[in-house]
């Protein structure tokens, strides 16, 4: 068994608790990973005091040269793609080919950082007086907090990391609990990419490692992506201590499906965003929004492919479904079946821990369909991050976008339609951060902003140009070469 340390101050270290945590697979729980730290507000303030360091010294490196370390660190994914992919499927538990997508998108974002190097773009404008240059340029900000979820080991880090050292920042990093060795192995490629040690500090540990990081003075940004419980009370802390910070949490995702939909189409892409990731994903198909002319027809359709989903090790060929990451989500899941029932729900499929074989060995739950779901119910409106989806049907496409939009989350929507008009429509009305037409609600590309609105986030954007401008403040810069007083916002008219 393998005990692993945290990386702080240029070194691997071990807790200043002299605690450990066994990271277990979730497919297999008897497969031990390794022990990795739990750490706590002393670990956090020895990481900061190293990172402020280190920014004095990254910010001062030429953003092109920034680049060139995140495009190695890129050509480094590329070659460890495979392995990078086989452990976390080990330690989180979606299949081979979800874990592939995860380093790809990585590496993407890798490639994309790089040449956001050479692309900080400013303005030059023109001054109201004579003989005066006007213009603004993109400077970074300071110690970075980056704090991250099981779901994307590797790809949420990366859509935080790579753009704040990019833009000339140092970081703090806590992966989530679940998912430790990703980001141990992470830390690993930046530092063989050549980033210098200071630049990157990390620090495993339960909620209080964040908390700490959250409220460490010197701390100038937090990234979080998580909850939205937790995320409220960050927006709290961060709010009164003057940081900027960036939310991503939850989400209640709806598939519109229309009757002129291609429903073979529209049963591929709900049974990969209801049931890819085993559910855990913030942009999941949760809700599936069915008009009453194809509904039976649909959902017959869709629970008789569902019920042949293979649940199992997302390590060996033909897993479709992997298991839930730990006892707890497994739990949750139960508690909302449990609640559709007593709201009146009809249980169409599963609805019970998976079980048989070495299904006993880990957190399996069977992919679960509700039909005859209310709006308004709290099946139908909170998040539960499993295998549930819950079906709606209606009666035209101005029913189906209003109930898509009376939930508190407001992250990723998908239409099904011929309709051209509809589509735009819904690109229009949908009040989400993204909207996919003949598409289910996951699947994002690393050059385009990713983030919603309500309570899924607070404004900002995740991937694409956006990302950039959290992790970097604008400058004003002025140069009067007229050698005479020149007085702006004075009534000059």
């Amino acid at each position: 068994m393998t005990t692993y340390k945290s990386f702080i101050a240029g070194e691997w270290v071990e807790p200043s608790t002299g605690e450990y945590a066994e990271n277990r697979n979730p497919a297999d729980t008897r497969d031990l990973i390794g022990r990795f730290p739990r750490g706590d507000v002393r670990d956090v303030n020895r990481a900061v005091e190293s990172a402020k360091k280190g920014f004095a010294l990254w910010k001062a490196t030429p953003a092109p040269a920034r680049g060139d370390i995140l495009r190695r660190v890129g050509d480094i994914l590329v070659r460890r793609k495979d392995e990078v992919a086989d452990l976390m499927t080990r330690e989180m538990g979606k299949p081979i080919a979800e874990t592939k997508g995860d380093v790809q998108e990585g590496i993407d974002t890798a490639y994309y950082a790089a040449t956001e190097g050479r692309r900080l773009f400013g303005h030059t404008v023109p001054s109201e007086l004579r003989n005066k240059w006007a213009m603004s340029f993109r400077r970074p900000i300071g110690v970075a907090g980056i704090i991250t979820p099981f779901n994307f080991p590797l790809a949420i880090p990366t859509w935080k990391i790579f753009p704040a050292l990019l833009c000339g920042n140092s970081v703090v990093f806590k992966p989530a609990t679940d998912v430790p060795h990703t980001g141990h192995v992470l830390v690993e490629i930046l530092l063989e990419a050549g980033l210098p040690p200071e630049v990157i500090q990390l620090v495993h540990g339960p909620g209080r490692v964040g908390d700490a990081i959250v409220n460490h003075p010197d701390v100038a940004l937090v990234s979080f992506t998580g909850s939205t419980e937790t995320g409220s009370k960050i927006g709290e802390t961060c709010g009164r201590m003057h940081k900027r910070l960036s939310l991503e949490m939850g989400g209640k995702n709806a598939m519109i499906v229309l009757n002129d939909a291609d429903l073979d189409l529209a049963l591929e892409g709900i049974l990969w965003g209801a049931f890819g990731t085993t559910g855990q994903r913030c942009t999941a198909t949760s809700r599936l929004i069915v008009q009453d002319g194809v509904h039976d027809t649909f959902v017959k359709m869709l629970v008789d492919r569902a019920a042949k989903l293979t649940l199992g090790d997302g390590r060996k060929k033909g897993t479709d479904v992997g298991p839930l990451v730990n006892e707890a989500s497994r739990e949750n899941v139960e508690r909302y079946v449990a609640i559709g029932k007593d709201e009146g729900a009809t249980l169409a499929l599963g609805g019970q821990r998976a079980t048989g074989g070495n299904l006993d060995n880990g957190f399996f739950f069977q992919p679960t369909i509700f039909t005859n779901v209310k709006a308004g119910s709290r099946l139908e409106q909170e998040e539960i991050f499993g295998p549930v989806l819950s079906v709606i049907k209606v009666k035209d496409a101005a029913e189906a976008f209003t109930v898509n939009n009376d939930v508190a989350y407001g992250l990723s929507s998908s239409v099904y339609t011929r309709d051209v008009n509809v589509s735009f429509q819904a690109l229009q009305v949908l009040d989400n951060g993204i909207t996919y037409i003949n598409a289910p609600t996951i699947g994002a590309e690393a050059h385009l902003p990713f983030g919603g609105v309500k309570a899924t986030g607070n404004g900002h954007r995740e991937g694409g140009w956006e990302v950039y401008e959290f992790f970097s403040e604008t400058k004003v810069g002025y140069v009067d070469y007229s050698g005479a007083l020149q007085r702006a916002q004075i009534d000059n008219y």
